[in-house]
């Protein structure tokens, strides 16, 4: 368990860096520079989420649970799932009217998909990795208040066109066999 929570604390703590001491942040970029700040942030993020993948499957396999879930809850997973990665997909692209009506939609997804997954899983492994996203998506949205707002360009409809059938054929794609493939378990189970 201790890879994972180091992982978790690198990983959610480089990102939450603005959030926690922006003029820390602002002070770093004007020392080292923009370029390298990114580099140092992508290294840091990186080695993190590698220790997340790897501290998650030394933390499974010890197989401790702290709750057995409801099996009717899978569904309720299924469920929110599907706007979690429309929201997702919403994210990554240029502003249409989700992104407009949601200020965040990669915060809210996160938020989605932690509760989500966390309604399933009552591993203790599982329950700190969705649970520490889960924390982390809920702080950082209520972070966000604190910026001013960001002038973007007018909302186009054919960026949530495709943000929903991105987020669906994304959906289509895990529930298929590509979750089953990456993390050794069926969505249908």
């Amino acid at each position: 368990m201790t890879v994972l929570v180091l992982g978790l604390v690198i990983f959610l703590g480089v990102h939450s860096f603005r959030a926690l001491s922006p003029d820390a942040r602002t002070a770093m970029i004007a020392r080292i520079g923009e370029g390298p700040y990114k580099g140092l942030y992508t290294l840091a993020s990186i080695a993190g989420f590698v220790l997340i993948i790897w501290g998650f499957a030394l933390a499974s396999a010890e197989g401790d649970m702290l709750y057995v879930p409801a099996s009717g809850l899978r569904h309720a997973t299924e469920a929110l799932m599907l706007p979690a990665l429309v929201l997702a997909v919403a994210s990554a692209l240029p502003p249409g009217y989700i992104r407009r009506f949601v200020r965040h939609p990669l915060l809210v997804a996160t938020i989605v998909w932690a509760i989500a997954h966390l309604l399933v899983n009552g591993e203790t492994a599982a329950v700190v990795l969705f649970g520490a996203f889960l924390a982390w998506a809920v702080f950082d949205l209520a972070a966000q208040r604190n910026r001013p707002a960001v002038v973007r360009a007018r909302p186009r409809p054919v960026y949530d066109a495709v943000a929903v059938v991105g987020g669906v054929v994304l959906y289509a794609a895990l529930v298929w066999r590509l979750h089953l493939w990456a993390f050794g378990v069926s969505p249908l189970g």
